[in-house]
């Protein structure tokens, strides 16, 4: 969608960014296929190197997506079938279907409602026996708190492992997301803050042996070629993926400014209008540096469907991350969990909803925005009258 007021304001534009760094992009493109080298290669062995001193730990594993980031991680993990793995109850649904997937069983834990990531004092409470792991995911953006999860971690034996996939560049008292666990996931699917141009991700760790055990895995466990030590599976980030992402990191830290910038002029906006009893906005914790991967606030009243209905008649993008809470979701009911079991979930899923942000977000297209859901909300006042 073209990048300008009269056709609306995409939820997130990739073109303007492209456009940007278009001859670098396209001349790592041919640089690949120039060189035959298009599966793994010294493209992948070089962004693996960078994103890896980028995150403060020492090795990187380049995978296919977000997704193959965290199976590979649970796979290189040595659990049994049956261990049990504690994530939070208000994420994305790779979270617990990389779980499941490992046959291991997810055990759900409520939410902090302040930033949408795990509560640490819901988690105490949820650990058994089986309990092997848990996932800790930074929602948004903005990393979970860290310090009474490590403690309950090392007092009960257990890996940390970070769904970082929102979150590439955060920090937590001064150190970076994948950094924080044993084990860290990122994806670079195209909307986020280091996005390729197709499917791609990676884990990155401290860990020689995981390391190592996970460029096994995501090869089919091949280890020489054609004698498979693992039950793997085909897991590999394209070269020419790995080379264009390598020209975009360099900019990373500029993006990350640039989005809090909208994030703050955002906040702004919200004020300016007198809409912060209508939209909470997101809150940043002490200590942490939120990347603002969304920007998502809270919409009172029960009216987030209808206002979504209006921003979408505007051609204003906007998105709601996520309407079900993953203990509601169909294909995880045989878990046996039922509505209510957790409450801050299940009230993020109902009122949730994502603002457009990307780092070349207009001014004026973020007026746009909030005139609409101050538009939205006279109208609504004037019914009611």
């Amino acid at each position: 969608m073209p990048n300008n007021l009269g056709a609306g304001v995409p939820l997130c534009d990739l073109q303007t960014q492209y456009r940007e760094l278009q001859p670098e992009l396209e001349a790592a493109v041919l640089r690949v296929l120039a060189s035959g080298q298009v599966i793994l290669g010294p493209e992948v062995a070089a962004l693996e190197s960078e994103v890896a001193r980028a995150c403060g730990v020492a090795y990187g594993v380049g995978c296919g997506s977000g997704s193959d980031a965290l199976s590979l991680a649970l796979h290189a993990l040595d659990l049994e079938p049956g261990d049990e793995v504690i994530l939070p109850a208000f994420t994305f649904f790779a979270t617990a279907g990389a779980i499941v997937r490992a046959g291991l069983r997810p055990v759900f834990c409520d939410i902090d409602p302040i930033t949408f990531n795990m509560d640490p004092l819901q988690v105490e409470n949820k650990i058994t026996e089986r309990t092997r792991a848990l996932m800790v995911v930074h929602l948004f953006g903005q990393c979970a708190d860290m310090e009474p999860l490590w403690r309950i971690a090392e007092r009960h034996d257990l890996i940390v492992v970070e769904d970082a996939a929102q979150a590439l560049g955060a920090e937590y008292q001064g150190k970076r997301v994948g950094s924080l666990g044993s084990i860290g996931c990122l994806s670079f699917y195209p909307t986020k803050n280091l996005g390729a141009y197709g499917d791609a991700g990676m884990v990155v760790t401290n860990d020689p042996e995981w390391a190592g055990r996970m460029k096994c895995l995501r090869v089919h466990g091949m280890e020489p070629r054609y004698y498979h030590k693992y039950l793997g599976w085909n897991a590999r980030i394209d070269a020419v993926q790995a080379a264009m992402l390598r020209v975009k990191l360099p900019h990373l830290e500029r993006w990350i400014g640039d989005r809090q910038a909208v994030a703050a002029r955002y906040d702004a906006l919200i004020e300016e209008h007198h809409l912060t009893h209508f939209l909470e906005r997101p809150i940043r914790r002490p200590h942490r540096r939120h990347t603002f991967n969304q920007y998502v606030v809270r919409v009172a009243n029960g009216q987030r469907d209808a206002l979504v209905r209006q921003m979408k008649a505007e051609n204003i993008g906007c998105e709601i991350y996520y309407p079900l809470a993953l203990h509601q979701q169909e294909c995880l009911r045989y878990l046996g969990y039922r509505s209510g079991d957790f409450p801050a979930s299940e009230e993020a899923a109902r009122q949730v909803l994502a603002l457009p942000i990307y780092p070349e977000l207009k001014a004026e297209q973020q007026r746009r925005v909030i005139q609409c859901c101050a538009g939205f909300l006279r109208q609504q006042v004037r019914r009611a009258a």
